[in-house]
């Protein structure tokens, strides 16, 4: 079998191997001490920042402009959370998780147990119906077989995915705050000793922020702020995701394919310069990112230019395109996938007309 638009693989598990070990010899999974010590400290400055002046502002609609510069950095506290998630910061485990649930729990109010549980299930079986979690929501339909099987208000929903896409995702940051302590209620397949811990952190999070807005700003203000912070938050965090893998191949539930290829051809990279790596958080580098999860962010870059002239040398479609173009391959795809919700009715007394493979009448 082969992935979906892709030609069957007859690559081995030592093509990776031998690109692990280039990737080895050049020291591009060496940690980054440095690096991180300046991010860290500069985020969590600006973090600080931003409620000081919170506070300073006061009873203000100035305060709507906090609310975004807040939803930034809530985005980028996480983009560090993720590498910590991934092993990246810190040699030690134990080090990397406290980070990523201070970052995740107190900070942004997410539970980090969940998250990586779902995360890792995602990188290991990308694009993979059945199989990966980012793939089997209920809000969208990424697959037809998954759209098809809609009904009703589902079913409608479906069809109209692409345009309401970007809306929805002024919704994504209160599903991940009701995921996440949904998960600690019933429990998550990681670190069940965390839990308690996760639930205090998840607690001081909201207590603290939902007292700041109510007690510094208006009823009416607080309320506005709210929506403005995580309603931007979402889109922020959702537009960083969506190019990465939304509009690449899917793999079919029983679909066997090595390691390399399953991460590069369902991948996609975002081209850009520095400004493009912060805001994306490194994950412009999807294709990189996959193959090494725990490599650290700035050696993803250098590691570019020798894993795409590899996928050349072995045939391997290594897919890279701008941020805008990603957005419109990823509409396209959910357009697409919506029309397997449309009803096939011909008018009465015609003929139906043949549909040709773009799917023009």
């Amino acid at each position: 079998m082969s992935v979906r638009g892709v030609p069957s693989p007859t690559g081995t598990g030592s093509d990776y191997a031998e690109l692990s070990r280039q990737v080895k010899q050049a020291g591009l999974l060496d940690r980054r001490p440095t690096y991180y010590t300046i991010k860290i400290a500069v985020s969590l400055a600006l973090f600080a920042l931003g409620w000081s002046v919170f506070v300073l502002l006061g009873r203000s609609w100035w305060q709507l402009l906090v609310a975004v510069f807040l939803a930034v950095m809530f985005t980028q506290i996480a983009f560090v959370g993720h590498d910590a998630g991934h092993k990246q910061i810190f040699g030690s485990n134990r080090a990397n998780d406290l980070l990523g649930r201070v970052l995740g729990g107190l900070l942004v109010g997410l539970s980090y147990g969940w998250w990586v549980d779902k995360h890792n299930r995602h990188h290991a079986h990308p694009n993979r119906e059945g199989h990966d979690p980012d793939i089997a929501g209920k809000a969208i339909a990424f697959t037809e077989e998954h759209a098809a099987g809609r009904r009703g208000l589902g079913a409608l929903l479906a069809r109209s995915q692409a345009y309401l896409f970007f809306p929805m995702l002024l919704l994504e940051g209160l599903h991940l705050h009701v995921a996440s302590v949904r998960a600690l209620l019933g429990g998550t397949r990681r670190s069940p000793k965390a839990r308690p811990a996760e639930a205090i952190l998840l607690l001081a999070h909201a207590g603290g922020y939902l007292a700041a807005l109510f007690l510094v700003l208006s009823p009416v203000q607080a309320v506005c702020f709210l929506a403005v912070q995580q309603g931007l938050f979402g889109v922020y965090l959702g537009c960083s995701f969506a190019p990465n893998h939304k509009g690449m191949p899917v793999m079919g539930k029983d679909e066997k394919v090595d390691y390399l290829r399953r991460q590069v051809l369902t991948s996609r990279n975002v081209r850009g310069g520095p400004l493009t790596d912060f805001a994306l958080g490194g994950l412009n580098y999807q294709i990189e990112h996959h193959l090494f999860p725990s490599m650290p962010r700035p050696s993803l870059r250098r590691a570019q230019g020798l894993v795409r002239a590899y996928c050349e040398q072995r045939g391997i479609s290594y897919a890279e395109t701008s941020l805008a173009r990603s957005y419109t391959e990823v509409l396209r795809h959910l357009h697409a996938v919506g029309r397997a919700t449309a009803p096939s009715r011909p008018r009465l007394g015609a003929e139906p007309r043949p549909v040709d493979d773009a799917g023009v009448a």
